[in-house]
């Protein structure tokens, strides 16, 4: 009798929960941030429409990014993580918006905030937190850290500064010279913004029409120098010049979403211009470099996951309680990945030196071989 009942409870809180979420609003329309444009005569739209589904979704990949980086943090100051190690929380609107406006057989290249993107392009988070750790089971075999990270159609992760901007360019002269349709998005920072091979790039870029999306994720400072102090110009949408430019918000995932489509498809179309978007978002989050005001201000007001969050509980797009079960599944995820990410091996010694050369290492030189002197430190 104990079991029947038990069974008709189990039931009757079954019916209970399926009939809440057939009162879910299943899709809403929210007004967002007018953009700035450059060289254009309309911008996106002013409005986004959401599914629950989409919002689940941005909602659980902006979470897991957020949570696998603030465990990077951990681990880097527990110097479990060692060398660079550069973070991209707090600017998750970007990413998880850019995944949504293109396709995965689109490509991207970014510089070496490269965790979120990396994730975004399918590689599971115990793959880049034990890479971050050098391990074998890292998505580059525990070989690149932090700044090298690849997956299919997705380039790295690199560390020079600015130099992965005339290498997007490269995939988008590849795009266009195969004519697949395809374009490629080319992720730089405000601190690369005044490099030189940026505007080589984008001189190239406009005289081929080459189907390329520049975006600059201004997030104020670079390294540790605010944008006042590094550029006469902060308008970073407008320094294309002759590249059409826009302005997005970038701590509002729709607002992102909705720019990178609008610019994707003209990026597709017949004249196959290149784009040049600025995104403002912030790394608040965990940079020591802010302001505690400044870091307060962008945590009450601007955190991305907080703002999709209140939409859609607002808008009756999910509960409080399953965005919170989807908390306990990611930081399970996080935490499980961790733990991988530290027990699992080192690359053997005699690996260290592999993939460096095209096909047999060079002989020895003035004494010096690069097997030679090998010694495990750990």
């Amino acid at each position: 009798i104990n079991c029947f009942l038990c069974l008709l409870v189990y039931q009757g809180a079954r019916a209970v929960v399926s009939r809440s979420f057939t009162d879910f609003t299943p899709q809403a329309t929210f007004d967002i941030k007018k953009c700035n444009l450059h060289r254009l005569e309309e911008g996106p739209p002013l409005k986004a429409e959401l599914t629950r589904e989409q919002g689940l979704r941005y909602y659980r990949t902006m979470e897991t990014v957020r949570r696998m980086e603030l465990k990077a943090d951990q681990l880097y100051k527990q110097k479990i993580i060692r060398g660079f190690c550069h973070l991209y929380d707090g600017q998750e609107a970007c990413a998880a918006g850019i995944e949504a406006a293109i396709t995965p057989s689109d490509h991207l290249i970014t510089a070496y905030r490269s965790h979120g993107y990396t994730y975004t392009r399918g590689v599971p988070v115990k793959e880049i937190l034990a890479e971050l750790t050098g391990r074998k089971g890292g998505v580059a075999k525990g070989k690149g850290g932090s700044m090298h990270m690849y997956a299919p159609h997705f380039y790295g992760g690199n560390g020079i500064v600015g130099a992965q901007v005339p290498l997007g360019a490269g995939i988008a002269l590849a795009c266009q010279y195969q004519g697949n349709n395809q374009v490629c998005v080319t992720l730089y920072g405000d601190g690369a913004a005044n490099q030189g091979q940026l505007f080589e790039s984008f001189n190239m870029a406009a005289l081929w029409k080459l189907p390329c999306i520049f975006v600059c994720e201004n997030n104020k400072y670079g390294m540790g120098t605010s944008v006042e102090r590094a550029s006469a110009s902060t308008d970073y949408y407008k320094r294309g010049d002759f590249i059409p430019g826009i302005r997005v918000d970038g701590m509002d995932v729709l607002c992102v979403r909705e720019a990178t489509k609008f610019v994707a498809d003209y990026c597709r179309s017949a004249t196959q211009w290149p784009v040049l978007l600025a995104y403002s978002a912030c790394d608040a989050t965990v940079c020591s470099y802010r302001t505690r005001d400044e870091i307060q201000e962008v945590r009450s007001k601007s955190d991305p996951i907080s703002m999709l969050k209140e939409r859609m509980l607002s808008n009756n797009m999910a509960s409080a309680e399953e965005l919170k079960e989807i908390d306990v599944e990611v930081r399970k995820e996080v935490e499980d990945a961790a733990q991988f990410a530290t027990s699992d091996p080192e690359p053997p010694l005699e690996e260290l030196c592999n993939h460096i050369y095209y096909n047999n290492p060079p002989l020895e030189v003035r004494g010096t071989h690069p097997w030679a002197k090998l010694k495990s430190i750990s």
